[in-house]
């Protein structure tokens, strides 16, 4: 392992070269310093992503040195330097249409959340993409990665098959430039990633052959996902090596800083944690990678996020991930005649699905739990990240028909699947429920014959999507599954934002299924 690792990081400086990878700019909080923190712990903003999008009005050495200039001057504002220097992003408002059926509603918004290629530009956090793709709304003004997956699935159903290639091609050209796919494309974004979906991506919209076509794309994605050489219990950036051997994955970022889009946030748990700061914003951010951000699998007691620990939790949705990975390059090397590599990948694939049938499986509460490396025992935290070895094919019969009778028991909510049976406050917790647990949920339960759980999973989501769409003329990135028709969803760092990309995209997929 030392030896693969110390040859990536030499290929890593041919790639520019080669014409793989570019320097990865730097985020915001990096280029401005003082300045960027005193914003944002100004409380400038409301929403701290806003000052992280602003685009600067002259070159940041120009911007910074009349920062320092006029700071020092009698009656310096701060508010009036920014409104001057910078222009802020403006969040277009998505339009209420009750009187719209909702497929109708959800053909309207791929226009409206269909941003044309961009400019490159200087100064400006924006990662610049070459096609057109598909935003999720509000005041995610950018691309997301495991996002444009349940996206996609709507985009594909609905006949939007160019613009679904036009965003594959998007998160291509993001790992031949920096080596991976970034959490979305913001320079604040680019030191993690997000739940390596890329090959089911190739699968649903480039087909058997895709694994062919983006064969390099999706082994610089498992190379960066696998790069490190721990040691027999213990853990290099992605990669945890447990005493016996096993190697299996984990959330991680490159920086250890407060995130630039919740900057005071972080800077504020930090502080009521009483451990190092640096340590917590490294695991505040590797609960950003998750997509999970946040819940009650990250946090040491279950309930306080100063206590989150993300990185010493092995989940169960990114190891079925990275096996499906290591299966589609197995396919891959095998379509281009390459018998030893294939072999190779699907003895991987073989050995890490025996590890998270024996290290995840909880015989006990009959569900796949994440497991805690450092402890070597299973998390207590139950979620409805459950439900990724069935959507993969991983579990057993016998595993599925557990994991069916448990989601009854422990997630199934009037308006759908909860996410976990915790109440935290975060909004990955209980009441609050997601698409894409929905629609993998529904896939996988009916992969193994579960078809009524299925369907019931499918019809109780529709409602509260049709119900709330009834009312408010518009779609919504997550909702309260509880009491769905009187109490909004909340919890997290944000307000519920209108749009909204995954949750479009499952409801047209899952009502082309269940159209009664």
């Amino acid at each position: 392992m030392k030896h693969r690792a110390i040859l990536f990081a030499f290929f890593g400086l041919l790639l520019p070269v080669l014409g793989w990878s570019t320097p990865a700019p730097q985020a915001p909080s990096q280029v401005y310093g003082d300045l960027y923190r005193a914003v944002e712990m100004g409380g400038l903003f409301a929403d701290q992503k806003t000052f992280a999008d602003a685009v600067p009005s002259e070159p940041p050495p120009q911007l910074l040195a009349d920062y320092a200039r006029d700071k020092a001057q009698p009656g310096f504002s701060l508010k009036a330097f920014v409104a001057h220097h910078f222009v802020l992003p403006r969040t277009p408002g998505v339009t209420h249409r009750p009187s719209h059926d909702a497929r109708a509603y959800i053909r309207q918004m791929w226009t409206v959340l269909r941003r044309p290629p961009d400019k490159a530009g200087r100064n400006f956090s924006l990662l610049p993409l070459s096609r057109p793709y598909i935003v999720p709304g509000g005041r995610f003004r950018e691309i997301y990665y495991w996002d444009s997956y349940f996206t996609m699935q709507g985009l594909m159903q609905d006949g939007q098959v160019a613009l679904a290639r036009d965003m594959l091609a998007n998160f291509a050209d993001l790992i031949s430039r920096y080596g991976h796919i970034p959490n979305g494309n913001r320079s604040y974004y680019l030191s993690r990633s997000q739940p390596p979906f890329f090959a089911s991506m190739v699968e649903l919209v480039a087909g058997r052959e895709g694994a062919r076509q983006y064969l390099p794309r999706l082994q610089a994605e498992y190379d960066y996902w696998m790069l490190g050489a721990p040691g027999p219990g213990g853990a290099d950036r992605h990669m945890v090596a447990l005493p016996d051997g096993t190697l299996l994955n984990r959330y991680w970022d490159e920086r250890a800083a407060p995130r630039d889009e919740s900057f005071r946030q972080d800077v504020e748990t930090a502080r009521q944690s009483g451990r190092p700061a640096s340590e917590i914003y490294r695991e505040l951010r590797a609960g950003a990678e998750s997509g999970w951000d946040f819940s009650s699998r990250w946090l040491g007691d279950g309930q306080h996020l100063p206590t989150i620990r993300t990185t010493a939790v092995l989940p169960v949705d990114l190891n079925c991930l990275m096996l499906h990975l290591e299966q589609v390059l197995a396919l891959g090397y095998r379509l281009s005649g390459d018998a030893s590599k294939a072999q190779a990948y699907a003895a991987k694939a073989q050995a890490r699905a025996a590890a998270i049938r024996r290290l995840m499986w909880s015989q006990r509460d009959g569900v796949f739990a994440d497991y805690l490396w450092r402890e070597q025992r299973q998390s207590p935290e139950l979620s409805a990240a459950t439900v990724y070895p069935l959507y993969f094919g991983i579990a057993t019969p016998q595993q599925a028909r557990a994991v069916a009778a448990a989601l009854s028991r422990h997630f199934l909510m009037p308006g759908g699947l909860a996410t976990t049976p915790n109440r935290t406050g975060q909004q990955w917790d209980r009441p609050n429920g997601w698409a894409p647990l929905q629609y993998l949920a529904v896939e996988g339960l009916k992969r193994y014959g579960e078809d009524r759980l299925a369907a019931e999973i499918a019809h109780r989501w529709i409602g509260v999507n049709l119900r709330s769409y009834a009312k408010a003329g518009l779609l919504q990135e997550k909702y309260e599954l509880e009491s769905p028709d009187s109490v909004p969803a909340g919890g997290g760092e944000y307000a519920v934002q209108d749009g909204f990309g995954w949750t479009n995209g499952v409801l047209a997929r899952l009502m082309s299924e269940y159209p009664q």
